[in-house]
């Protein structure tokens, strides 16, 4: 699907959309039921560890979506420095939330790409004594690595495809389009 010139400027860039606005809004819908649904009974207790930058747009649609009391902390972490389209592995940049001993913790990413990220997060939460660690992507690429990485909720597996939109960058840019898509190869140069 090619993008609509609706979408301003940057639309230009994109090659094509991978998945529409629509899809991701009812695939948000449909994981908040089922995470209430396995955490019946921890009302108050989960906390929502959101991974910054590009897990921002996906947590603040997916917690909407949560008819529960929850908390929501932040992990800042950097695995891919400005125009790379390789992850340089995850390196964390702030602090975790300190309070997670006893409670539900659910890491939510953008993207699940090498597994880096969300198993060095799982390992830094698990120090605190959490009553269970869950992880939550948007999307999951279609690669061994990905595949093998432990994830209780995935919105979408995709091709094995360099992506930007709702959250996910390049060079910083794109995280505001509503839909996941392709750039186009002149592009990122």
């Amino acid at each position: 699907m090619t993008p609509s010139r609706g979408h301003g400027p940057l639309s230009r860039d994109i090659d094509r959309i991978l998945i529409g606005e629509r899809q991701i809004a009812e695939r948000v819908r449909v994981l908040g039921e089922q995470i209430a649904a396995d955490l019946t009974g921890s009302d108050g207790s989960l906390v929502i560890v959101a991974v910054l930058t590009g897990g921002l747009v996906f947590v603040a649609d997916l917690v909407r979506a949560l008819p529960m009391r929850l908390r929501i902390g932040i992990a800042a972490v950097s695995s891919y420095p400005g125009r790379a389209t390789k992850s340089r592995g995850p390196e964390l940049v702030g602090a975790l939330p300190r309070d997670l001993a006893g409670r539900h913790v659910l890491l939510v990413d953008d993207i699940l790409d090498t597994g880096r990220t969300l198993a060095m997060l799982r390992a830094e939460v698990s120090k605190q004594g959490p009553a269970s660690v869950g992880t939550c992507v948007l999307v999951r690429k279609q690669k061994p690595e990905a595949l093998a990485m432990p994830c209780e909720y995935v919105g979408f597996d995709i091709p094995d495809e360099f992506v930007v939109g709702y959250g996910l960058d390049y060079d910083d840019e794109y995280r505001n389009l509503p839909f996941i898509g392709t750039l186009r190869a002149e592009v990122r140069r």
